[in-house]
């Protein structure tokens, strides 16, 4: 960690973010924590008074510093690691945000600009001197759209939202919004739908629009969304599959993928069930990753892509 000597300004903010996080605090404990002596830590109480910020002494076994009522704090404090930790999960997780043009990375300079001096330097450094590769399954929400799923998910308010395929299909679906859940790069809206009366996930960045209705719904109790997800990733696609694997299930299941579909045994045999939109992905980028022999038993488009793929393997040898 490269250590930046902190300004005035700084370590009253900092003062101000202790008082807050830890009423009563006293001049002692203020010292420790700002690693100064007792009078400095009593000249930064004094600049956030002159600033306008009610900061009251109680005396006392049970007294220090507190903040008095209405007190207005600035919307954000960060110390360095907090700061550098934001820069680099926005970075991380929006690699065009190295970019000052990019939506996101106009919020970024924002937050960087209203940081103290000597954070926002190192805060700005890491910006500008690193490099950030896009992640090409990655795929990109759109803030108002995801806004309005969030917002519907909070006040358990049932929506219709226009969906588009990746064949280009599109449909209109009444759902009630379970969760939003962020997976390698992607947003979902996992949700009970009532045109299929089953649970279903949604890619945000292919609901072309949301539209809230009057009526209101209460979600599943013990609902765990990260896991209702990937178990249900590998459902409700337009084409069945099912695929025999010859090897037991404790050799198979490290590298079956949640959306594949679930695996299980069946009278002695590894079987996994599932759906999918996309044969030809599901064939060339899953199934042909697998080193154990397989049998496709259903359905016919996932037998043809298989067909094709390993027609192309051979044809590579020929």
């Amino acid at each position: 960690m490269i250590d930046v000597p902190l300004s005035p300004t700084a370590r009253a903010l900092r003062t101000l973010e202790i008082l807050q996080a830890r009423p009563g605090t006293t001049a002692a404990q203020l010292a420790e924590q700002l690693g100064v002596t007792e009078r400095a830590a009593r000249r930064y109480v004094g600049i956030l008074r002159e600033a306008g910020v009610p900061v009251e002494a109680v005396r006392g076994p049970y007294g220090g510093y507190r903040l008095g009522r209405g007190t207005r704090l600035p919307p954000v404090v960060f110390t360095e690691e907090q700061a550098l930790g934001l820069v680099m999960a926005v970075l991380d997780g929006q690699p065009a945000a190295i970019d000052a043009d990019d939506l996101v990375g106009a919020a970024l300079s924002k937050v960087i600009r209203a940081l103290p001096e000597g954070i926002g330097r190192q805060a700005a450094a890491l910006r500008a001197n690193a490099s950030a590769a896009p992640d090409r399954k990655a795929a990109r929400a759109d803030p108002a759209t995801t806004s309005s799923l969030v917002a519907a998910c909070a006040e358990h308010r049932r929506v219709v939202v226009t969906y588009r395929s990746e064949g280009g299909e599109q449909w209109d679906a009444e759902v009630d919004p379970w969760a939003v859940v962020v997976r390698f790069g992607r947003w979902y809206l996992l949700c009970h739908s009532h045109r299929a009366d089953a649970i279903r996930t949604y890619r945000i960045d292919r609901i072309r629009a949301v539209r809230t209705t009057p009526h209101s719904f209460t979600p599943p109790g013990d609902l765990d969304p990260v896991a209702a997800l990937e178990q249900n990733l590998g459902a409700g696609w337009r084409y069945p599959t099912r695929v025999v694997f010859h090897a037991p299930p404790e050799r198979v299941a490290p590298w079956i993928r949640p959306p594949m579909g679930r695996l299980s045994l069946e009278d002695d045999r590894c079987v996994l069930v599932g759906a999918t939109s996309n044969p030809r992905m599901y064939a060339a980028e899953w199934l042909a990753a697998i080193p154990i022999p397989f049998t496709v038993e259903e359905g016919p488009e996932l037998r043809e892509a298989v067909a094709e793929v390993a027609a192309r393997f051979a044809a590579a040898i020929s």
